[in-house]
């Protein structure tokens, strides 16, 4: 009897150790598989913030650009502006001497 006691702590200490080593390995390669999957998505969102920095910095050029430009026309608008009003001044008076001219 004792015998077979023996056989049977013997075979549940290998039945544990060949379950146990199984199970290590298959929580160990579960937190592998974890862990990679965590970095590849970290990765992706990396990815992702630096395409939104590359398309931020994009826009505000763009905007500066805009800005400038938009200050351009309005000097531009000013300036002609000011050339129609001396324009008119001009014609007034050319109309005015020309009204005289014919008058004497």
């Amino acid at each position: 009897m004792e015998i077979i006691d023996n056989i049977t702590t013997i075979i549940i200490a290998f039945v544990t150790v060949v379950f146990s080593a199984g199970a290590w390995k298959f929580y160990e390669t579960k937190i592998k598989v974890k862990a990679e999957s965590e970095k590849s998505e970290k990765t992706d969102q990396n990815m992702y913030r630096d395409d939104l920095r590359d398309r931020v910095k994009n826009l505000e050029g763009l905007l500066n650009a805009g800005s400038k430009e938009k200050d351009e026309m309005r000097q531009q608008i000013l300036s002609l502006t000011q050339e129609v009003s001396e324009l008119r001044t001009k014609v007034a008076f050319l109309e005015k001497e020309n009204e005289r001219l014919k008058n004497v």
